[in-house]
């Protein structure tokens, strides 16, 4: 399968433009995500072949930041993409997920509240020990 990045709640022009020359020497498909395809499957979304799309359409509220999710990457050509976004001055992006077994049949709103629960306990987490070490 064909290296592929999702991206949901995709962020403004400027923004966009510096993620797309970012990814495009690693010749990866960068797949904008219609909102009303936030409730497909990740795999369908990615082209898992096993994963059919669902008939039904979201119509809910954006996501509430930029989501990620890479497909079909090795741990060096993911390394690659992230080091490139993170050279784009396209901002930070804490939420990012890998496709895996257990989530291609998770749609973006799951993915988004699991990958967001885990950010914020790392947070937490950091925070703590950034005060104990200042004691």
């Amino acid at each position: 399968m064909k290296e592929t990045i999702l991206l949901f709640h995709v962020p403004d022009k400027d923004t966009l433009l510096k993620i797309e020359m970012a990814l495009f020497p690693l010749h990866v498909r960068l797949r904008r995500v219609a909102k009303e395809d936030y409730v497909q499957p990740l795999g369908a979304l990615t082209g898992v072949k096993d994963l059919p799309r669902i008939e039904e359409t979201y119509e809910g509220d954006e996501l509430s930041d930029t989501l990620f999710v890479f497909a079909f990457f090795n741990d060096n050509r993911l390394n690659q993409a992230l080091a490139a976004l993170r050279r784009s001055g396209a901002g930070t992006f804490p939420y990012k997920a890998i496709l895996t077994p257990t989530n291609q049949n998770w749609n973006a709103l799951q993915c988004f509240s699991e990958i967001r629960k885990e950010h914020e306990t790392i947070q937490k987490q950091l925070k703590g020990n950034k005060g104990q070490a200042e004691k």
